[in-house]
């Protein structure tokens, strides 16, 4: 039987991977479009003026943004080295597509590869040019130059699989990527948590960005116990990690959302998330659904939830930007 000797949660998005004098290129698109918060969908202006008593605009500048970058990039040097630490021999990464190997023509709520390579190419001048703004700048934190190809660990991805039809969950199987550049929530993982040295892994995804087909958290907290199940039933003494890619709120900071969800995996209960509804978990808040399946089964195997830090990094007045959680079971 394989064993799970270890669990990873972080955050990856852009901010992480560019210099602080580019976090505010976001912001004039940020003022042009609805955002996702307590449910509801605010302008710019209007989350501007519902949290001005909050101190946000205060935190909205380079000096802020250094301190926080460098204990972001500290944080994530400590799960690094905890990886390495770990000897892993295959690691699940569980982490959503952002219309990088999916398109809204199919799309699905889970998917698994089970491919032998894992391809991570660099992006032609057409890819670059359906990006959003101060997106670009951000590729080569997810993307080695020249490009990458990773080992897949076809075994587990198929005990995956099957387990999840057992357990009554339809995914999608593939044998390799619609697309070869891969998602970068996995290759913040492989450049920055394997820095460049990946060991084989299996890719799990879950729609958690495109309706109308997102599974729910709870969905996702099961699923999660269907992969754990899958890893202990595998016929191997190899050493597991779980890793969890995203997170936590955006593209509007909510701490009190955040701390709830940091409470729930350090308490291993899971209800208060569950009662947020699903309408919190929207735009990139939604990559909780990522990391929710690892909490599942880290609680299930009783381990226990170090928290290495929560940083909030807001890149404007009305509280846009990302909050940066980095978490490891062991």
């Amino acid at each position: 039987m394989a064993e799970v000797v270890l669990g990873i949660g972080t955050s990856h998005g852009p901010m992480l991977v560019t210099e602080t004098e580019t976090w505010g290129q976001r912001v004039p698109s940020d003022k042009t479009m609805l955002h996702a918060w307590k449910g509801g969908d605010w302008s710019f202006d209007e989350l501007v003026k519902a949290r001005a008593g909050e101190g946000i605009a205060e935190q909205a500048n380079k000096d802020v943004w250094d301190q926080r970058q460098l204990e972001c990039q500290a944080n994530i040097e400590k799960l690094a080295d905890i990886f390495e630490e770990s000897k892993i021999d295959v690691a699940v990464v569980i982490g959503n597509d952002q219309n990088e190997i999916y398109r809204n023509t199919l799309n699905p709520a889970f998917g698994v590869h089970y491919g032998d390579k894992i391809t991570n190419y660099e992006f032609s001048d057409e890819r670059k040019a359906e990006l959003p703004p101060g997106i670009e700048i951000s590729l080569p934190g997810y993307i080695p130059s020249g490009g990458a190809d990773y080992k897949g660990c076809p075994e587990l991805a198929l005990k995956i699989i099957e387990q999840a039809i057992a357990d009554e969950f339809d995914v999608a199987a593939m044998s390799d990527l619609p697309r070869p550049e891969t998602p970068h929530a996995w290759g913040f993982v492989y450049r920055r948590i394997m820095r460049d040295n990946p060991c084989a892994s299996v890719m799990v995804t879950v729609n958690t960005f495109f309706p109308p087909n997102q599974p729910t958290m709870r969905r996702c907290y099961k699923f999660g116990q269907s992969i754990l199940e899958a890893i202990r039933e595998w016929d191997s003494d190899l050493r597991v990690a779980l890793i969890a890619s995203g997170g936590l709120t955006h593209f509007v900071v909510d701490e009190n959302v955040d701390k709830t969800f940091l409470t729930a995996l350090e308490k291993k209960e899971f209800e208060p998330v569950f009662a947020l509804g699903e309408k919190t978990f929207r735009d990139g808040t939604s990559e909780m659904k990522n990391w929710i399946p690892v909490a599942g089964a880290m609680a299930q195997l009783g381990l226990e939830p170090h928290v290495l830090d929560y940083i909030p990094c807001y890149r404007s007045e009305a509280g846009t930007g990302n909050a940066m959680g980095f978490v490891y079971w062991k």
